[in-house]
């Protein structure tokens, strides 16, 4: 299986209000091993960022000055992720902000779930680990990934601390997978009778594999 760990950072927290991507960092893993594969890009979002961003990523809307609008990497990224499953911590945030970018990029594609399935590593801890913290810091701890190079946040740092937690996680004999359908999957196929659904949220499907 192809799967791309990513990560996003935004000049605040609701793209409903205005608030666009700055950078986008991804990792490819196939089989569930790196592949040295890496998708990163910083973006003009041609507004402010917020006080409150800034302070969790570092990086200023003057040092994006003379880095391309999202519009202009929408292809290439497309490119890159199109039919894998994209494994993201909170999905809700990244997906909604990546489709804000590509509904007002006036492409082909407006959905990134029409060209990927998504699955959403917050959720999984959380049935994992219910009632417990499962923030990204937090799972690092739990399963002792390294991240003390972590002072700011990063898309791309953020992806590479993600993919050694996914890995972690879904280390053992029984396979949590999210497996939400791609547009052509949802036409095409029907539940596995060795998959027992145990979730459902937005579309994404908990299935417990044995």
């Amino acid at each position: 299986m192809r799967q791309i760990i990513l990560d996003t950072e935004t000049t605040g927290l609701e793209w409903d209000l205005g608030h666009r991507i700055i950078e986008v960092g991804c990792i490819e893993l196939l089989g569930r091993r790196h592949t040295g594969k890496r998708f990163h890009r910083f973006v003009n979002p041609e507004r402010s960022i917020d006080h409150g961003a800034l302070e969790v990523h570092g990086i200023s809307a003057e040092s994006l000055l003379g880095m391309p609008k999202f519009s202009e990497i929408a292809d290439e990224l497309l490119e890159f992720i199109t039919g894998s499953e994209l494994v993201i911590h909170n999905a809700s945030f990244d997906i909604g902000f990546l489709n804000n970018e590509l509904l007002l990029s006036g492409g082909n594609v407006s959905r990134i779930e029409d060209v990927c399935s998504v699955q959403d590593t917050l959720q999984l801890a959380r049935q994992l680990h219910p009632g417990q913290r499962n923030s990204l810091d937090a799972l690092c701890k739990r399963y002792g990934v390294d991240n003390s190079h972590r002072t700011l946040h990063g898309a791309m740092l953020d992806a590479e601390i993600l993919a050694d937690v996914y890995l972690a996680m879904t280390g053992g004999q029984t396979e949590l997978s999210f497996t939400g359908k791609t547009k052509l999957e949802r036409e095409k196929t029907t539940t596995k009778t060795n998959l027992s659904t145990v979730g459902v949220a937005d579309g994404i499907r908990l299935e417990v594999t044995y």
